[in-house]
């Protein structure tokens, strides 16, 4: 398989001396993928904030700790689900997958506003949307091959999960501190990464063809791209959130 700078190069070369169909191609790619990646975040945002304005919704949420923990065991089930049969299910399964999972972290985050206040809740959106585009646009225009950065990242989550359950029992608040600075660092690094990723395969679609971003294949790659997006930007934000919040008293 050729370096990752050498593919994007020479396709780009490519593309360059092409029509500009191509090019029009990998921009309609991409901005599919990061529309996506808002229209699951807008989802999150309508349903959180319609569950934490119910005394009800939120009341049953805090107190059926088996309702709360089937809902995250849903999330990861389904964004496993997905990751492993996004080459098998339609398109349409796929957005209906995603729109799903953004629900239900919709209805799980919504406990946030009973732990933090609504103003730092929107200041920490804003410094981690800020955070999250620097990176991104950073993963899409740099010539660097980020794969090993990813590799590294990569392990780093695997670091998070360990140290949080061994948490649970040491229930050490410089310890949560030090995990969310280090989350905060992961899923930066992790956002650049995967915007790298999806540039490159906006290359490979216009590669194949100036519509091959509009087949199954392509319409699915943006999907799950826009998912892995999704992932980065709530990891984030919660990371920030643990470090910046104002909690209620």
């Amino acid at each position: 398989m050729e370096p990752l700078n050498s593919m994007n190069d020479s396709i780009y070369g490519r593309v360059g001396n092409g029509t500009s169909e191509r090019q029009i191609a990998i921009s309609q790619f991409v901005s599919r993928t990061y529309g996506w990646m808002f229209v699951g975040l807008m989802v999150t945002g309508i349903i959180s904030l319609s569950v934490a304005s119910s005394e009800a919704a939120i009341r049953m949420i805090l107190e059926n700790r088996i309702l709360f923990f089937g809902l995250m065991i849903a999330e990861v089930g389904l964004v496993m689900g997905l990751s492993a049969l996004i080459h098998r299910i339609s398109s349409l399964l796929a957005i209906l997958g995603f729109l799903t999972y953004s629900v239900l972290n919709g209805i799980t985050l919504s406990v946030i506003f009973m732990l933090y206040t609504l103003s730092s809740v929107g200041h920490v959106f804003l410094i981690a949307a800020a955070m999250f585009g620097g990176m991104a646009l950073f993963g899409t225009v740099t010539k660097k091959d980020l794969a090993g950065v990813g590799a590294f990242f990569g392990m780093g989550i695997w670091g998070l999960i360990l140290v949080g359950l061994a948490n649970l029992f040491i229930l050490s608040e410089s310890l949560s501190l030090g995990m969310s600075a280090a989350g905060v660092l992961i899923f930066s690094g992790l956002t650049a990464y995967n915007a790298q990723n999806i540039r490159a395969m906006a290359y490979q679609y216009a590669a194949n063809g100036s519509q091959a971003h509009a087949t199954e294949e392509g319409r699915k790659g943006a999907v799950f791209g826009a998912l892995v997006l999704y992932l980065n930007f709530i990891n984030l934000f919660l990371s920030l959130l643990r470090l910046f919040g104002q909690r209620r008293d």
